[in-house]
């Protein structure tokens, strides 16, 4: 049976598969960020977070490592600010 409660599992388990990256830095926080912020995003961050994950490594580190890096983007700002700050917890 179908159901909300099936769909978000679903969507975190394919969320969580995708934040497997080959960079190790880069997969610790987006594992992290997916166990701490998942249940508290938006559906426009959701997106947001599913769009950043197109980014290829090297790409998505940089924006995550530099602050002076800001998306224009109101949604992928919020993500990638909270992790952003996972990042600088160790």
């Amino acid at each position: 049976m179908l159901n909300a409660e099936n769909m978000k599992d679903a969507e975190l388990r394919r969320l969580a598969w995708r934040c497997r990256r080959g960079m190790l830095e880069l997969d610790i926080v987006l594992q992290r960020f997916i166990a701490l912020h998942f249940n508290d995003l938006t559906l426009a961050q959701l997106k947001a977070f599913d769009d950043l994950l197109d980014l290829p490594d090297n790409d998505f580190w940089t924006l995550v490592s530099n602050d002076k890096i800001m998306p224009k983007d109101a949604d992928i700002l919020d993500v990638v600010n909270k992790i952003r700050a996972l990042k600088q917890v160790h």
